[in-house]
């Protein structure tokens, strides 16, 4: 059973040449215990799409349209006062940069103290006990004496387990990870990974992986929806989605994956479209090798192409 449903979901922002969309009917959903990617390069609406579930947008941004259901309940309908009741107590955001997610003002332990006053209305020693468990859960060593230490005392794998141990105290029941490993070293990479599938596993956390990285999502996710420009193009197991590719884009990542093999890496011609071009048809046409002429003039509806898997493209027609 899902806990979070993302429906037709559409949002634009209000620049100085006037409205420009930049979410399409974006539609997915996470369940507990299961990680879920969203996928696709740099500017295709990920990032936003998941900072649409916390509210936490520019002023620019205006959503025109869908619902975002957690536990049944429109996310979009809450005020200011109860998405801060959401918002890092029951879904937590694992942000891209933990270099600069923790005030160097303040130790980790006080930051971590002050999360669980706020979301828990918890204090003193009742706090405290928890924090440090917390703590131990990330696998931060010798717990209590890091409880005193300031973030520039922790390396950059720290600051992230910090960052988790800070919505697992809260008993959060979706952690959404924005590229959660992109300022960590390989090996760090692959612990912070591990230690987000145990949650998923043990505390059946829903966690929602934005990620560029397809080997990531290989190794780790349970389901994939791949974004280009606004739109979800392509929704799979995570297991047939890299056996069996359907959409175009989606096969064109796939082969631009280093591997073994001796064969020459393929590339994606052309560039992601900008928020301000304006493209007829479906938006990857213009660097699609099997594009027809229905393909420059209306959007492709989601196909079914196997058991949950969708995509978006006419060649299922």
């Amino acid at each position: 059973m899902s806990i979070l449903e993302v429906k037709n979901l559409n949002l634009g922002f209000n620049c100085e040449c006037g409205f420009r969309q930049a979410l399409y009917d974006v539609t997915f959903s996470l369940r507990r215990g299961k990680m879920s990617a969203l996928v696709g390069e740099s500017g295709s609406g990920k990032t936003i799409s998941a900072m649409s579930i916390l509210k936490l947008l520019p002023k620019t941004a205006v959503i025109t349209g869908g619902q975002i259901l957690f536990n049944g309940e429109d996310i979009l309908k809450l005020g200011a006062r109860e998405i801060q009741k959401v918002r890092g107590a029951k879904i937590a955001l694992i942000p891209q940069d933990p270099m600069t997610s923790l005030n160097p003002l303040y130790t980790v332990g006080d930051q971590l103290l002050e999360v669980l006053k706020i979301h828990q209305n918890l204090e003193g020693k009742e706090a405290y006990k928890k924090a440090v468990e917390a703590f131990d859960m990330v696998q931060i060593p010798c717990a209590e004496a890091r409880m005193k230490s300031y973030p520039h005392e922790f390396s950059g794998g720290m600051k992230q387990r910090a960052i988790i141990a800070m919505a697992l105290a809260c008993n959060a029941e979706i952690l959404i990870a924005d590229e959660p490993t992109t300022a960590l070293d390989v090996t760090i990479q692959a612990q912070i990974m591990s230690l987000l599938k145990e949650i998923k596993t043990q505390m059946e956390t829903a966690i929602l992986l934005i990620t560029h990285d397809l080997a990531l999502v290989g190794e780790n996710a349970d389901e994939v929806s791949v974004m280009y420009a606004g739109r979800i193009v392509e929704k799979a197991q995570a297991k047939e989605f890299f056996q069996t590719p359907n959409h175009p884009y989606s096969a064109a990542l796939l082969n631009a994956i280093p591997s073994n093999k001796t064969e020459r890496l393929e590339t994606i011609i052309g560039h992601p479209p900008s928020i301000q071009q304006i493209i007829n048809g479906c938006k990857f046409h213009p660097r699609c090798k099997y594009c027809m002429d229905i393909c420059t003039q209306e959007i492709p509806p989601m196909y079914t192409v196997g058991k949950n898997h969708y995509s978006a493209c006419f060649l299922n027609k």
